[in-house]
């Protein structure tokens, strides 16, 4: 694909888990700016949880500028049903925005039973979500456009 300065993306990160989502943003960041993506090209909000990501997803949307919004957030199985809630949740809210504005939404919330596992996908060489995050949202871009 080749990149041009017409791209533009946005990420939405939880901050709640920052040992997890800062380092998800960082790796997409920067595997962007690999790719030609400029930080100017970027806009970056953080919102207190993942359960908050989709609405601001929607308002990102709704301004018909970005070819892509990238969600960063980290969900902990617990003792309670609180887990499958926000992770439930935060995907179909994800899926709707992205169905109804054809905006695509790059879901990489972590919902896992072990946080080893997140800090693994967030920080790890082999399989580090956040450049999977940044690397999918250029291919469904390039996808897309040569529908």
């Amino acid at each position: 694909m080749k990149l041009n300065k017409d791209i533009h993306i946005a990420i939405v990160s939880s901050s709640y888990r920052p040992e997890i989502t800062k380092s998800l943003v960082h790796h997409c960041v920067k595997t962007l700016e690999k790719k030609g993506i400029a930080k100017s090209q970027l806009k970056i909000v953080y919102v207190p949880g993942s359960l908050e990501i989709p609405l601001i997803a929607k308002k990102l949307a709704q301004k018909k500028i970005y070819d892509a919004i990238i969600a960063f957030g980290a969900v902990f199985k617990g003792k309670t049903y609180h887990f499958e809630q926000v992770a439930n949740e935060c995907i179909r809210g994800c899926m709707n925005v992205a169905y109804e504005f054809e905006t695509p939404v790059i879901f990489e919330v972590l919902c896992v039973y072990d946080p080893k596992d997140a800090l693994e996908r967030a920080t790890g060489k082999e399989d580090n979500r956040g450049v999977e995050g940044a690397l999918t949202a250029l291919r469904i871009i390039e996808i897309i456009r040569n529908l």
